[in-house]
């Protein structure tokens, strides 16, 4: 028997139902004020459904080391263990803390591509700058100040600077930049959370998001990256280390640059696929709508190979996927 790969198989369909799952379990903690209740049944839902997804799989970015997460680890299998052999980058839920407080851009996250298509990542601050598809090569900068990256994207997008969105996680940490960059004339959204919503929102124009710029997580950044990977947007990142203690751990995902800036296809390439599924309302995606017993989800999935985007709007009857064996959420 030929071994089916990645190339071969179509795993948007399978990846975007492993992000709907998710999404209904964690909405039933919206604006309850439990995070952690929100992100463990995430988690949980995630694990369950990715076991039935036709692939021998094996987790590059999840949860953490197996000795700090008991579910979703990285190395931990993933799938069914017939079909093509992939790795699997995840996030059950990003922003715990939006779903408990009922905020925008609750997400969860599933990236899917061939062996050795995701960059290794430790647990730590990146840096990151990322806007959309169709744009110049290197229109912007990590190293570049945010006046001239404005002028610069302004320039090519046809537009004034006043016209452009900047993306910012509102952090103490970035009061600099959002200081630089109002001065440069452009407006700014600032987000509570949501480090990979708020990248992947540079890509669809009706988002209303035209650059992404700050400090997040490493792991999201290779998701991020990975979206981006599909429709061939552009991101540059940077490890941002603390301590001894995170420059360990990136020497153990064998890292010793810790000035290299990544591009998109250093953090993920190879067929990719992305999926996601709004938990609550956000720039892209609306959130779980619960009725009845039953729900609506809303989902991205696009992927590499082919370049396409899909909006996916789903009716889930409860009564329904339980009789299926499927979880009740």
């Amino acid at each position: 028997m030929v071994e089916e790969s990645a190339a071969e198989r179509n795993l948007a369909m399978e990846a975007v139902r492993v992000t709907e799952a998710t999404a209904l379990a964690a909405s039933r903690f919206l604006g309850r004020g439990d995070e952690q209740a929100a992100d463990q049944a995430a988690v949980d839902a995630m694990h369950h459904a990715l076991r039935a997804i036709p692939i021998d799989g094996r987790i590059r970015i999840g949860e953490g080391a197996e000795k700090e997460a008991p579910k979703l680890f990285v190395g931990e299998k993933a799938g069914t263990g017939e079909g093509p052999r992939v790795e699997v980058s995840l996030l059950p839920l990003e922003g715990p803390t939006i779903v408990a407080k009922g905020e925008p851009n609750g997400l969860s996250v599933i990236a899917i591509t061939s062996e050795g298509g995701f960059l290794d990542m430790p647990e730590v601050y990146m840096e990151k700058i990322a806007v959309g598809r169709a744009l110049p090569p290197d229109i912007v900068g990590l190293d570049a100040e945010p006046a001239k990256n404005m002028r610069e994207l302004a320039k090519a997008k046809g537009v004034e600077v006043s016209d452009l969105v900047v993306c910012i996680l509102d952090r103490p940490r970035h009061a600099e930049l959002i200081a630089k960059t109002r001065e440069a004339g452009a407006r700014i959204m600032l987000i509570s959370d949501g480090d990979v919503s708020g990248v992947v929102a540079t890509i669809w124009p009706d988002s209303g998001v035209d650059i992404y710029m700050g400090i997040g997580g490493a792991r999201e950044g290779v998701l991020s990256a990975a979206a981006m990977a599909c429709v061939g947007g552009q991101m540059q990142a940077r490890l941002v280390v603390r301590n001894d203690d995170e420059r360990m751990r990136a020497e153990n995902c064998g890292i010793t640059d810790l000035s290299r800036i990544y591009t998109v296809g250093d953090m993920a390439s190879g067929d990719v696929t992305f999926a996601t599924t709004g938990v609550t309302n956000g720039a892209m995606l609306q959130g779980v709508r619960r009725r009845h017993g039953a729900a609506f989800t809303h989902s991205l999935v696009m992927r590499s190979r082919t370049g396409t985007l899909h909006f996916i709007e789903a009716f889930h009857e409860f009564a329904r996927l339980a009789g299926a064996g499927g979880q009740r959420t």
